[in-house]
C-alpha cells in the first residue's frame, strides 16, 4: 500500500489515461531499511576503520557542518541580489513617474495653469497626453496631418504619469506571472508546500533547481510590481530549495542522498530564508520550528542557529562591503527601525496598557480571521475558474495589476491635500529626520509640502512600515505626520488588495504586507485613543500602537506566537516591547482559533495535503478506534522468493509505495517489507536467479542462498531517481525467473498490535516520521497496513460511520 494514498491498477496494452488532478503524493522514507546488504555494508565500514581516529562519521559530520555553511551562505547572497533587484526596480519606476509629475508641474507653471479660466495643476493626470492641456487642444485643432497627429500622440503617450506608472506596474506584473507560467508550483509564498515537506509529504518538484529559480525571480518583479506582497514568503522556500540542491549532490556532496538528511537541511534553510528577509536568526530558527518541522533535536537546533548565524553574517559582508567591514551599517538590511524611548529612563507605554494591547490584539485576530476567510473563498473559486488554465491565470494577474496601479494612483488623487513638512525638528532623531525625506511631494510643492496619501502608496512597503512605527505623535503637542483620514483611506484598500491579490499566479508573500496592515491599523488605533482622551497624553505614542497592530494582524493571519515576536523584536531592536508583544500575539491567536485556522493552515486544507498535525485529531479523542478499524486490510504482500512476473505485474498495475513480505511457508508470518524504488532497481539490475540454482516453487526457503546480486552502494548511489516500472522492459523468459528479496527485505519494519488506540498509533507514526505501518495480531502476523491517508481526520471519521453502520447491520 502506498503512502499516503494508494490509486487502482492500469492496463498493460495502452499507456495510462493522464488523470485530470495529480497523482497521488507520496511520503518520504526517514528510517533505513535494516536489510541484509544494508547491515553488510555497515559492517564493513566499521570494519575497515576499526581503530582509526579519522572516522567516516567524523568527516560526515565534517561535511554536514560545512554543508550547512554553504547553505547559509548561498542563500544570504540569493536575498541580498534578490531585494537589491527589487529596490533597483522600484527605485526607476518611482523616479521615472516622479520625473514625469515634476515635469507637469513644471509646465503648467509656465502656462500660467494657476490663472483664472486655466485649469489648476491637480486636472489632467489622468489624461492620456503627457504636455499641458493647451498644447494639447492646439494639436487636437491644427490641420496637420493624421499621421503628424498620430506620433503626437504616442509620444504625448509616455508622458502621462499615470499611463507611465500603469506601464510598469503590468509590465512587472506580467514578467513575474511568466515565471509562474513556466513553473506553476512556484506561485504563492512557498510556505505552505514547505511545512508539508517538513511533515514528511514528498511534494513533487517543489524542491527543484527550476521551482527555485522562478520563485525567486519572479518575486523581485512581483513586489517591484506594486502588488501588496513581499519576498519573505519565497525567501523561505529559497533556502529550503538551496539546500535540498546542495545536500543532494549539487555541490558535489553525495553523503546526504537519503529523506532524512535532505529534511534536516531544509529545515535550516528556512531558518535562513528567515535570518535573510527579516535579519533575524532566532526569529528562523523558532520560524523552523514553530511552523515548519515535525520532527526536531537538540542537535538540528544548534545546526538551524548556525546555518541562520551564517546567512545573517553573510549579508552584513555584502551589504557593507564599501567600509571595507567596519562599523555595519544595519540600515541597509530589511529593518523595522530602531525603537527609542520617549522619557529618559521609562517605557514607552504604562503597565495597565497591557489590557488595551490585548483589545487590539483580540481585534487584530478578528480581523485576521475575517481575512483568512475571504481569502479561502477567493482561493476555492480561482481553483474552479482560473487555476485549471495557464492563460487564464496570466490574464487575472494582469487585470489585478490594473486594478491594484489605479487605486494606489486614484488614493492620492482623491486625497487631494498637501500636508506642510514638518519644521520644528529639534527633538528628532537621525532616523525620524531620514525618513522625513521619504514623504512624497506627490500634487505639492517639493520640499515644503507632501501628500500623507501618497507617501504610504507610493513608497517601498518596508519604508511606509518605518514611517508609521518612527513618526512622533505623544497624544500631547506633537501635530500627527499621518492623519486618521489618510490612514483609513490606505488601511481599508490596501488590505482588501492583499486579500484579492493573495494566491494569484505569481510568487509573492504575505508576511510584510501583514506588518504594512497591521502598521497601518496600529497607528490608526492609537489616534482614536488620542481623540477619546482628548490629546492629554494618558496613553503611549502611535508608534507603540503601530508596532502592536504589526504584531497582531501577523499573528491573526499566520497564527505564529513564538517567531512572530522574536523577529518584531529583533527588527526593532527593543527590549521593552517583549511582553506587550506577547500579550497581542496571543490574543490574537486566541480570538482567530475561536472562528477559523491561519492562513497557511487552510492553503494547505485547501489543496488536499495529507498534513498530520501536531495533536491527535478530535475525532480519534471524541471515539473509541483501534488501529485494526483503522487500517487497511486488502494489502498486496509477496514472498520472500518470488517470481519475476509477479513482481512486476505487481509494480505495473498498483501504485503502492510499499510492499509486505510475508512467509507463506509459517502460516503468513510478517518477514520483512520492501519498497517500490527498491524492487524496481533489482528488475533494472536483472538479479534474478533460475530454478538451477536452488529455487523451485515448493522449496522457497531452503537453506540454499546465493550472495546478494546487488549491494548497498548501488542502490543508495541511485537516489532519488530511481528507476520506474515503465523504463523496464523484460525479455523472453524472464517472468518464469525468480527473484531473491530476502536480501533487500527490511526486516525490522515499524509493527503496532491491532487492539492498540489509535492514539497511539497517530504519535507513533508522527514522531517517527514514517511512511506507513504494518498492522499485526498476537501471532505476528498481518492483518492490514496504515498509512499517511489512513490518520488524517475524514479518514478516521469514516471508520466511525463504518463502525457505527456495522453495529447496525
Amino acid at each position: 500500500r502506498d503512502a499516503p494514498t494508494s490509486s487502482s491498477s492500469s492496463s498493460s496494452s495502452s499507456p495510462p489515461h493522464r488523470p485530470p488532478f495529480p497523482p497521488p503524493l507520496q511520503s518520504h522514507d526517514y528510517e533505513p531499511d535494516e536489510s541484509e546488504i544494508w547491515r553488510a555494508h555497515q559492517s564493513m565500514l566499521h570494519l575497515r576503520h576499526r581503530g582509526a581516529w579519522w572516522t567516516p562519521s567524523k568527516l560526515r559530520n565534517a561535511k554536514q557542518w560545512a554543508l550547512t555553511f554553504a547553505i547559509g551562505a548561498v542563500q544570504a547572497v540569493i536575498a541580498s541580489r534578490c531585494n537589491a533587484w527589487s529596490r533597483r526596480l522600484s527605485g526607476w519606476k518611482f523616479e521615472r513617474v516622479g520625473a514625469l509629475l515634476e515635469e507637469r508641474r513644471r509646465d503648467r507653471s509656465l502656462h500660467g495653469a494657476d490663472a483664472a479660466g486655466v485649469p489648476g495643476e491637480d486636472e489632467g493626470y489622468f489624461d492620456f497626453y503627457g504636455g499641458t492641456d493647451d498644447v494639447a487642444t492646439a494639436s487636437l485643432h491644427s490641420n496637420s496631418a493624421l499621421a503628424s497627429d498620430s506620433q503626437f500622440f504616442f509620444r504625448s503617450l509616455f508622458r502621462s504619469p499615470f499611463l507611465a506608472y500603469l506601464f510598469c506596474q503590468t509590465l512587472f506584473a506580467l514578467l513575474a506571472a511568466a515565471f509562474s507560467y513556466l513553473e506553476p508550483l512556484s506561485a504563492g509564498s512557498g510556505i505552505p508546500e514547505i511545512k508539508v515537506y517538513l511533515n514528511g509529504v514528498a511534494v513533487p518538484r517543489i524542491m527543484r533547481a527550476k521551482t527555485l529559480l522562478c520563485r525567486t525571480l519572479g518575486c523581485v518583479f512581483a513586489v517591484a510590481s506594486g502588488f501588496p506582497v513581499g519576498m519573505e514568503g519565497p525567501m523561505i522556500h529559497s533556502g529550503a530549495g538551496v539546500a535540498a540542491l546542495l545536500s543532494q549532490g549539487c555541490g558535489g556532496v553525495r553523503d546526504f542522498r537519503n529523506d532524512k538528511d535532505q529534511r534536516d537541511f531544509v529545515s535550516c534553510g528556512a531558518a535562513a530564508g528567515v535570518a535573510s528577509a527579516f535579519a533575524s536568526p532566532v526569529g528562523g530558527v523558532l520560524f523552523s520550528l514553530e511552523e515548519g518541522a515535525s520532527y526536531w533535536s537538540t542537535r538540528l537546533t544548534w545546526r538551524a542557529f548556525f546555518c541562520a548565524m551564517v546567512a545573517l553574517a553573510t549579508l552584513y559582508g555584502i551589504r557593507n562591503r564599501e567600509s571595507s567591514w567596519g562599523q555595519t551599517d544595519v540600515d541597509n538590511l530589511f529593518s523595522l527601525g530602531e525603537f527609542t524611548a520617549i522619557g529618559e529612563g521609562s517605557s514607552n507605554y504604562s503597565i495597565w496598557e497591557l489590557a488595551v494591547f490585548a483589545v487590539l490584539g483580540c481585534i487584530g485576530g478578528l480581523i485576521g480571521a475575517c481575512f483568512n476567510a475571504a481569502s479561502e473563498h477567493l482561493t476555492l473559486w480561482r481553483i474552479k475558474h482560473v487555476n485549471y488554465c495557464k492563460k487564464r491565470r496570466v490574464l487575472e494577474v494582469l487585470l489585478l495589476s490594473v486594478l491594484t496601479s489605479c487605486v494606489s494612483f486614484l488614493m492620492p488623487r482623491l486625497w487631494n491635500r498637501c500636508t506642510a513638512l514638518p519644521t520644528d525638528v529639534q527633538g528628532w532623531n537621525n532616523q525620524q529626520k531620514e525618513l522625513m525625506a521619504e514623504l512624497l511631494p506627490f500634487q505639492c510643492l517639493s520640499g515644503k509640502e507632501y501628500n500623507e496619501v501618497a507617501s504610504l502608496y507610493l513608497v517601498d512597503a518596508d519604508v511606509a512600515i518605518r514611517q508609521l512605527f518612527h513618526f512622533r505623535e505623544t497624544g500631547l503637542t506633537d501635530a500627527p505626520t499621518f492623519s486618521s483620514a489618510a490612514i483609513f483611506l490606505f488601511f481599508v484598500p490596501y488590505i482588501s488588495l492583499a486579500c484579492i491579490v493573495y494566491g494569484i499566479g505569481i510568487p509573492s508573500g504575505l508576511l510584510v504586507p501583514s506588518l504594512l496592515t497591521g502598521a497601518s491599523f496600529g497607528r490608526l488605533f492609537g489616534h482614536l485613543l488620542h481623540m477619546l482622551d482628548h490629546t492629554s497624553g494618558t496613553f503611549a505614542d502611535s508608534g507603540t500602537y503601530s508596532l502592536m497592530g504589526a504584531a497582531a494582524i501577523m499573528a491573526g493571519f499566520s497564527r505564529m506566537t513564538i517567531s512572530v515576536t522574536v523577529i518584531l523584536l529583533e527588527a526593532t531592536g527593543n527590549m521593552q516591547y517583549v511582553l506587550p508583544l506577547m500579550v497581542t500575539v496571543m490574543a490574537a491567536r486566541f480570538t482567530g482559533n475561536l472562528f477559523n485556522e491561519g492562513i497557511y493552515d487552510a492553503t494547505i486544507h485547501i489543496k488536499h495535503y495529507p498534513l498530520l498535525e501536531q495533536e491527535v485529531p478530535g475525532v480519534a479523542e471524541r471515539h473509541e478506534i483501534v488501529a485494526g478499524q483503522a487500517m487497511t486490510s486488502a494489502v498486496k504482500c509477496l514472498r520472500p522468493v518470488e517470481r519475476v512476473g509477479v513482481v512486476y505485474d505487481l509494480l505495473r498495475y498498483t501504485s503502492h509505495g510499499n510492499f509486505p513480505i510475508i512467509d507463506t511457508a509459517v502460516s503468513s508470518i510478517l518477514y520483512g517489507t520492501t519498497s517500490r524504488s527498491m524492487l524496481c532497481t533489482l528488475l533494472d539490475r536483472r538479479a534474478f536467479c533460475h530454478d538451477k540454482d536452488g529455487y523451485s516453487s515448493d522449496r522457497f526457503l531452503e537453506s540454499k542462498r546465493l550472495l546478494p546480486l546487488v549491494q548497498w552502494e548501488t542502490i543508495e548511489r541511485q537516489y532519488p531517481e530511481y528507476p520506474t516500472i515503465e523504463t523496464i522492459e523484460l525479455q523472453p523468459g524472464d517472468r518464469q525467473r525468480w527473484i531473491d528479496l530476502r536480501p533487500y527485505a527490511n526486516t525490522a519494519p515499524y509493527t503496532i498490535n491491532e487492539t492498540a488506540s489509535i492514539q497511539r498509533t497517530y504519535r507513533l507514526f508522527r514522531t517517527l516520521g514514517l511512511r506507513f505501518l504494518c498492522v499485526t495480531n498476537h501471532h505476528n502476523q498481518l492483518v492490514g497496513i496504515i498509512t499517511r491517508k489512513d490518520l488524517l481526520p475524514q479518514s478516521l471519521w469514516e471508520t466511525v460511520m463504518r463502525g457505527r453502520n456495522a453495529h447496525l447491520g
